[in-house]
């Protein structure tokens, strides 16, 4: 007597006990990730000082991830509870492609904010073409656009895979097309943004080296022994190189401005004299400045920490994202012949659920500004209930 076979099953032995940790996981990886990129979308639109061109790069990452945290990870949670798909073909196949858009369009933003980051860096002038206000919405659109385009021909193709118990396209019916695909997006993509935040790192060595020996040569020439004290304190990125590309991030020269587009005439004239010193007259001493261009000089090497602090912070976006797939990648191309154990697999893709949650407490953690607007949101949004709360407390008066 012929057995039927449910297709839209995941049961294995192996993985009863296990599928209840990955529904926590999932329900925790729903809560935290809806939670912290709906909030980092609210910080954007209600925080005048986060509204800049480069942030905006953040927030279509956001909304990527909260595609993901509020409408694929509970189907993926209720299809681990219960070892089965429980939506029907339809479904899988609009799962499969929301999965693959989800995860495209954080690839292409990841890439988008590493050229942003290095064109501060090298070409400043560039950087203001291509992510002018309109560039960035033709960008947006395009990386939403591209991922459609490169996925949706796949439609056919999404299936429900038993291995991770969720909607993927067929490992082989897809193919060479879904092969040039991941080769596209995982390992060219991902592999220039590693290569743009190594051009980043080697310029700002070249430009803090630049300036240490502007300072050793000025120090040398025991013209201004008043100012020396003060340039210890600079964060060792060059002053006429940083300012140019750290207006971007900075508070000081974004808070009485909405699109960043100008630099405050102290900061530029100090950018404009550590530039000339450094590249015209290395040997000679600079006129001892006004205590207005100090100050300035100060400000710049707090907008210096502050690009760095920024660069560091997306590089660690793409870390987290290169650490949650690699796993599941590498273990797909090994096992071709699918003997590894069910559970393993499912493990891996479990893993690549953290990376859509993750992001914002990144943010909250290595980004002062995300940390004051998101707690500002949590303030807001908790006072009514603190004074319903009070209320209830206070003694009546009978």
């Amino acid at each position: 007597m012929w057995k039927l076979v449910d297709p839209f099953s995941c049961y294995d032995r192996s993985v009863v006990s296990y599928r209840y940790f990955a529904v926590l996981w999932g329900c925790a990886v729903t809560i935290t990730g809806t939670v912290g990129n709906l909030m980092t979308i609210l910080a954007f639109a209600f925080d005048q000082r986060l509204r800049t061109r480069f942030n905006v790069l953040i927030i279509n990452l956001a909304v990527a991830d909260l595609l993901y945290c509020t409408i694929l990870q509970p189907i993926s949670a209720d299809s681990y509870l219960h070892l089965r798909w429980r939506s029907g073909q339809l479904w899988c196949s609009i799962f499969g492609l929301l999965l693959f858009l989800s995860n495209s369009v954080s690839i292409i933003t990841l890439c988008l904010v590493a050229v942003s980051r290095y064109l501060l860096v090298a070409k400043r002038t560039v950087f203001d073409r291509v992510f002018s206000d309109r560039g960035l919405i033709l960008l947006l659109v395009s990386a939403w656009g591209i991922g459609l385009a490169s996925f949706a021909p796949l439609w056919s193709v999404y299936v429900f895979v038993p291995n991770v118990c969720t909607c993927s396209f067929h490992r082989t019916r897809g193919r060479p097309y879904t092969t040039i695909l991941l080769f596209f997006y995982f390992i060219f993509g991902l592999g220039c943004v590693g290569a743009f935040y190594m051009l980043i790192y080697r310029r700002v060595q070249i430009a803090s080296q630049a300036l240490l020996r502007y300072r050793l040569s000025r120090r040398s020439s025991k013209k201004k022994p008043a100012f020396s004290a003060q340039d210890t304190n600079d964060s060792g990125v060059e002053s006429g190189l940083a300012n140019t590309c750290s207006c971007e991030v900075s508070s000081q020269a974004e808070a009485g401005q909405n699109k960043d587009e100008t630099i405050p005439s102290t900061q530029s004239a100090a950018s404009s004299l550590d530039s000339s010193a450094v590249n015209k007259h290395p040997h000679h001493a600079v006129p001892a400045p006004i205590p207005a261009g100090s100050s300035s000089h100060s400000a710049s090497s707090g907008d210096d920490s502050e690009f760095k602090r920024v660069t560091r912070m997306c590089f660690t976006v793409f870390l987290c994202f290169v650490f949650c797939f690699v796993p599941f990648l590498l273990l797909n191309i090994a096992d071709k012949q699918n003997q590894a154990p069910q559970v393993l697999h499912m493990i891996c893709a479990n893993l690549t659920w953290l990376n859509s949650c993750i992001n914002p407490v990144l943010y909250a953690v290595m980004n002062r500004q995300f940390l004051q607007a998101y707690h500002l949101l949590l303030t807001r949004t908790a006072a009514p209930f603190i004074r319903l709360w009070t209320w209830c407390k206070a003694p009546k008066s009978s």
